[in-house]
């Protein structure tokens, strides 16, 4: 496949992921719809991991892959060279790479927050009108995830340990598929830049 055609690939598909992740990451600001006090809700939030991490600096090489996957180039410098505009190709081709890594950052960094997020657990009311998050110093073993027995002890707000569960979960998924996506733009973009944007067949 042409590395062009594969940046274009590649930025259409993180277009979805890094709205799905802004959605999510917003969401997780209103459980169950519910409009709570700043202090009220989860601090892992404020990370903007979603909003940030796997939806803005995802978005910018998306961008830029797209452009790069435009470019009608048929330059191969592994091989015949024919007349066009290869050297702004290449340079498209070079600025994919390094929003790329910038892409794989936000992804990774999305993953991370979320994986904490999860393994953390929410901040809740516990019956006493007091938030705190209970699952905090829980082992791995004796985590809330594996023991659903404990969700009982969140009051308020209402399911909001499945809640972030799920949102939590969607945003890990996003940010690894993310970081994968960007990677493989990382090694397709050096591949265009050193060989060319497309690999023609010599007449």
């Amino acid at each position: 496949m042409c590395t062009g055609k594969c940046s274009k690939c590649i930025g259409i598909a993180l277009f979805p992921l890094a709205a799905c992740a802004i959605v999510s990451n917003i969401l997780l600001y209103f459980p169950n719809g519910r409009v709570l006090q700043l202090s009220e809700i989860t601090d892992l939030v404020w990370f903007f991991h979603g909003i940030l991490g796997a939806g803005i600096l995802v978005l910018l090489p998306a961008f830029m892959m797209l452009g790069a996957g435009g470019a009608r180039c048929c330059a191969n410098r592994c091989g015949v060279t024919t007349h066009c505009l290869c050297t702004s190709f290449s340079f498209q081709m070079l600025l994919s790479v390094v929003l790329a890594v910038l892409g794989f950052a936000g992804g990774a960094y999305c993953a991370v927050i979320s994986s904490l997020g999860l393994i953390g657990g929410p901040l809740c009311d516990t019956g006493d009108g007091e938030y705190l998050y209970p699952f905090r110093n829980d082992t791995l073993q004796e985590n809330y995830l594996f023991n659903q027995t404990t969700w009982s002890i969140c009051k308020e707000p209402e399911n909001i340990i499945l809640w972030n569960i799920v949102l939590f979960s969607i945003l890990l998924a996003i940010g690894v598929i993310e970081a994968i996506l960007c990677f493989i733009q990382v090694i397709n973009g050096l591949t265009g830049f050193i060989c060319g944007t497309c690999m023609r067949r010599r007449k």
